[in-house]
This record gives C-alpha cells, sequence and structure tokens, in this order.
C-alpha cells in the first residue's frame, strides 16, 4: 500500500483575515454614522449629505453612511492601495450597485487629496496621530478646514487616561479570537507611542504585530488649540457615559472637564 500523502492543515491564524479582524475588535460604523449625523444635525440644524472618511483603511464607514439613502453621497481617502482594494472586494461590493456608485475612494495622501467640499470630514481611530510635530498637525486641520463646506464640522476621536501612558497590554475576548492591545514602547518627553495589535485563536495559534502604530500621544488641550489655530471656530469634546458597571456605555455628550478615569476615549468635534 502506497502512503497517504500528507495533509496540510491551516492554524486559525493562518486562515484570519487581518481587516476582518480589526473591523470586528475596534469598529462599530452603525454607531459612528448614528453619532455623525445626530450631532451634525444638532450644530448645524440640517441633514448632512456628503461625507468625507479620512485614513479610511477598509472604507466600512462611507458604505455604511450611504444606506442611508439615495441623497447620500461618501468619499474615502487613504494611502495604501492594499486596503483600498480589500475594501472594493469585502465592503463596497456588499453594497446595492446604486449605494456603490455613491462612494468614491481615493488613493492620496491627505495632505494632497483633490476632493470637493463636504458637510462632514472625519479622521477617526486616532489616524491623525501620525502627524507628530504641531506644525504638522496644524497643516492637516488646515486642509480639513478648506475640505470642508461653509458650515461644515470635522470630527476625530482620541485617546488618554494615565493607563494611555503606560507600557502596557490589553486583552479582549471576543467571538472566535482574543483582541490584543500593547501598548509597546511610550516616551514621557516627546508623547511618542508604540501600539501594535495581536490576535490570539483558541487553537493557540497567534498572529503577532498584525498592525503597528508610531504615533505622538495628542492631548484634548493641545488638539483643541491646533485646530484653532487651524481656523475652526469652535471645538467640542465629547464625553463617554458609563453604564451601572462604570464601562463606557457609547453614550457622547459634550463635557468641557471630563473625568479622571485611567484610561477613556472621546471625540473632539470641531466647527467651521
Amino acid at each position: 500500500m502506497s502512503a497517504k500523502p500528507a495533509t496540510s492543515h491551516k492554524t486559525m491564524a493562518e486562515q484570519a483575515d487581518i481587516h476582518d479582524l480589526y473591523e470586528k475588535s475596534v469598529q462599530n460604523v452603525e454607531h459612528e454614522v448614528e453619532f455623525l449625523q445626530a450631532t451634525f444635525k444638532e450644530l448645524s440644524g440640517r441633514t448632512a449629505h456628503l461625507f468625507r472618511e479620512d485614513f479610511c483603511g477598509t472604507a466600512s464607514a462611507s458604505c455604511e453612511w450611504v444606506k442611508q439613502g439615495e441623497a447620500f453621497q461618501a468619499i474615502g481617502v487613504d494611502i495604501e492601495p492594499s486596503v483600498l482594494e480589500w475594501g472594493r472586494a469585502h465592503r463596497l461590493s456588499r453594497l446595492s450597485s446604486a449605494d456603490q456608485a455613491r462612494v468614491r475612494l481615493i488613493e492620496s495622501d491627505v495632505m494632497t487629496v483633490d476632493a470637493p467640499p463636504v458637510d462632514i470630514l472625519a479622521a477617526f481611530n486616532f489616524s491623525y496621530f501620525i502627524f507628530n510635530t504641531r506644525d504638522q498637525l496644524r497643516s492637516y486641520f488646515e486642509k480639513a478646514y478648506a475640505g470642508l463646506k461653509d458650515d461644515g464640522v470635522f470630527f476625530v476621536d482620541m485617546f488618554g487616561g494615565p493607563e494611555a501612558q503606560e507600557e502596557t497590554k490589553e486583552k479582549t475576548k471576543h467571538k472566535g479570537f482574543t483582541y490584543v492591545w500593547h501598548q509597546a514602547e511610550f516616551h514621557p518627553v516627546t508623547h511618542y507611542i508604540r501600539c501594535h495589535i495581536h490576535f490570539r485563536f483558541p487553537d493557540g495559534s497567534k498572529l503577532k504585530k498584525a498592525f503597528t502604530y508610531e504615533w505622538r500621544l495628542w492631548t484634548a488641550p493641545e488638539i483643541r488649540e491646533i485646530l484653532a489655530e487651524a481656523g475652526f471656530r469652535k471645538s467640542t469634546l465629547y464625553w463617554e457615559g458609563e453604564d451601572e458597571d462604570g464601562d463606557g456605555n457609547g453614550e457622547f455628550t459634550p463635557d468641557e472637564k471630563g473625568e479622571a478615569d485611567l484610561a477613556w476615549i472621546a471625540y473632539i468635534v470641531a466647527e467651521k
């Protein structure tokens, strides 16, 4: 009898899709779109129709935006062609042909992109932290200002608290995998921070450094001051509320003080 050929068995890590894992771990685009639209209506008194997503990655927020109806359009901007292609294949393709036609994905640097003025411009997932000097960040905020209509609104998110300045790992269990946020290096003098995202699976396999970020950990007053220097007439910090267990409840409201939490996430909303 001839020996049976060896069969290759891929681990869960080898079969995993890092972009899908990322979205399941850190994104909730349905909630984001609801927050964007509700906040814009409150500030401007009208409905936002044209949305631009800077550092859009897989463009999931842009795809979610156009689901609001035929009057809604989205522009996604990212410099990395491979992640845009993944978004086209796995997110844009899920939309109806009519919805797909209202999403425009642009491969470009956000500092040089050519796009029409929009109602809302958003830079989420702390992506703008790649600008590590005041001059660089101000230049980006000036580009964002110029990219908005006269009553447009710019949204960014941020994180902070004492634990944000620690070199530590935080694990979160999801269905079928564990998400690991790893703050690998932090420099108190410059606020340089290097972070990784790892994934672990029930079969013991791992995806180490699936994503790596080298940022400046900006503070809320710095960001708001630079927004003002860039021309925005007003910025408001939206703080997350707590549930009965003291954990974040996903509801964000204006707050000029915040709470002395060990770790927190907030939005800053800037009006043109």
